[in-house]
């Protein structure tokens, strides 16, 4: 336990990290600044202060899926540098690990996995044309697929890291709100649209490994 001795006060800094967690989940499950204030005995002000000094970013809900992808620690890392809500990224290795599990269990992962991805606002999908216009048609909102190839696709993938990062920067950016209200990822996902028919036409980076 590291322990910080502040004129009289000795301070913990493990107690201090666990209090701001909580003030932070509760935020997450809903509760009001003054709710959650009033729950840890702190102001509202430090609630709000607490919120604006971790914020990374701000814009609708964004996820990324992707498989199967040659660089995925690459991927995941970029994806954590963009502070995305949701990630799922993998090889076709980890992929034939994960299909090669109990039936059951495969199958109660996809549902929690579906249910994750219906609360995103876009989803940013990497994978084979097949899987993506599967998943449009599943999900029915956002949906912003990247052709890895034809169905069925079992090499990785190299993704180019550079169109990725810039797809990310798009999505993940707050949508501007003049007169009326667009649903939130509307204008971004117009941009990965464009995006995706690069991509499409054989745009350079998103080549099969050699591995």
């Amino acid at each position: 336990m590291r322990l910080f001795r502040i004129g009289d006060k000795v301070i913990s800094r493990e107690k201090l990290a666990e209090e701001i967690a909580a003030i932070l989940e509760d935020r997450e499950s809903g509760a009001t600044q003054l709710e959650v204030a009033l729950a840890h005995g702190v102001q509202r002000s430090f609630v709000s202060w607490l919120e604006t000094l971790g914020e990374v970013r701000r814009g609708p809900k964004v996820g990324l899926v992707a498989f199967p992808v040659a660089n995925a620690d690459e991927v995941r890392a970029i994806a954590e540098a963009k502070a995305l809500d949701y990630v799922l990224v993998f090889s076709q290795r980890e992929r034939a690990s994960l299909e090669g599990g109990d039936a059951s269990e495969v199958f109660n992962r996809t549902l929690e996995t579906l249910a994750t991805l219906r609360d995103l606002d876009v989803l940013v999908l990497l994978a084979s044309d097949w899987r993506i216009r599967t998943i449009e048609k599943v999900l029915g909102r956002e949906v912003v697929g990247i052709p890895l190839g034809h169905t069925p696709l079992r090499e990785d993938v190299a993704v180019d890291i550079g169109e990725l990062s810039e797809i990310l920067e798009a999505v993940t950016a707050s949508p501007k709100r003049p007169k009326a209200q667009p649903k939130a990822g509307d204008a971004a996902a117009a941009v990965l649209r464009k995006a995706a028919g690069a991509a499409r036409a054989g745009a350079k980076g998103w080549t099969t490994s050699k591995k």
